[in-house]
């Protein structure tokens, strides 16, 4: 083989290789959408499992004392709201789903939005050393979508790469090339596209998990949903919206860093563009 063909050998293998990972992160988002059913009953079974655990401790006079006895109803009791939030949650999405829920959608300038995700999510952040960048587009720049899910599924997956980081970096960014008639929001995160599948005990953290600050400063409080719940809800509600959620293949700025490139996820929306004319 010549010496000059070896260049073009590498970088076919590369696009060889970074089509193989965008098709192997498509199927998983394929089949987080066709386990619905199955993953919802996964997120419900692991509280119920401990609610009658510590029911069973209680009924057989397990407890050494009756201040035990009291710290077991009261955490028996936590569990059960919680339980209460995700399903109404989980309900909530699929009458939106369904259509038996309306969404309001309208323009919204995408630049708004993404501050006040900023707003939200930067204490978090900071509060475990991780570096959280926003870049909003351009003032100007509007989409078709509803306002507060819009803003619920940008908050839920920043939380949820926040909450599964040690360290690291979060980039939430807007490409300058949209697709015509669309644009692209892009969530990059130092963590391996795996996290998104990997089931967590969902009453591990019995306090609800602050994440952020509210605008009037109270603290936000949202249900503790596993990684594959937060992704498959999140793109349910886009498509409702007439957009789209993808895991895509990304190149992290150090090319030479392998592990970075294996351990960089970007998770990519696609959310109808007004003509700015209509604007």
């Amino acid at each position: 083989m010549p010496q000059d063909a070896n260049p073009d050998v590498t970088a076919i293998l590369e696009e060889l290789k970074q089509t193989q990972m965008a098709y192997h992160m498509a199927t998983e988002m394929s089949q987080f959408k066709a386990g619905f059913l199955a993953r919802t009953s996964h997120e419900l079974r692991s509280p119920l499992n401990s609610l009658i655990g510590l029911h069973q401790l209680i009924l057989s006079d397990l407890c050494d004392n009756p201040e035990e006895e009291r710290e077991f109803i009261a955490q028996a009791h936590a569990s059960a709201l919680k339980l209460m939030q995700l399903i109404d949650e989980i309900i909530a999405v699929a009458k939106t789903q369904h259509g038996t829920s309306r969404i309001e959608i309208q323009p919204i300038e995408l630049a708004k939005v993404l501050e006040e995700v900023y707003n939200l999510t930067h204490l978090q952040a900071a509060n475990r050393s991780i570096r959280l960048e926003i870049s909003p587009p351009d003032r100007g720049i509007y989409v078709l979508a509803d306002p507060r899910r819009l803003q619920q599924v940008l908050l839920n997956l920043v939380d949820t790469a926040i909450a599964r980081m040690d360290e690291g970096n979060i980039r939430v960014w807007v490409p300058p090339s949209p697709a015509p008639g669309y644009i692209h929001i892009w969530i990059d995160a130092d963590c391996p596209v795996s996290v998104w599948s990997e089931p967590v005990d969902l009453l591990k953290d019995q306090k609800a998990e602050l994440v952020g600050a509210h605008s009037q400063g109270a603290p936000r409080q949202t249900p503790h949903l596993s990684e594959g719940m937060n992704l498959l809800i999140a793109q349910t509600l886009i498509e409702v919206m007439q957009g789209r959620l993808e895991v895509v293949a990304a190149q992290p700025a150090d090319a030479s860093n392998t592990s970075a490139a294996a351990h960089l996820t970007r998770l990519q929306f696609s959310l109808p563009l007004v003509p700015i004319e209509t604007t």
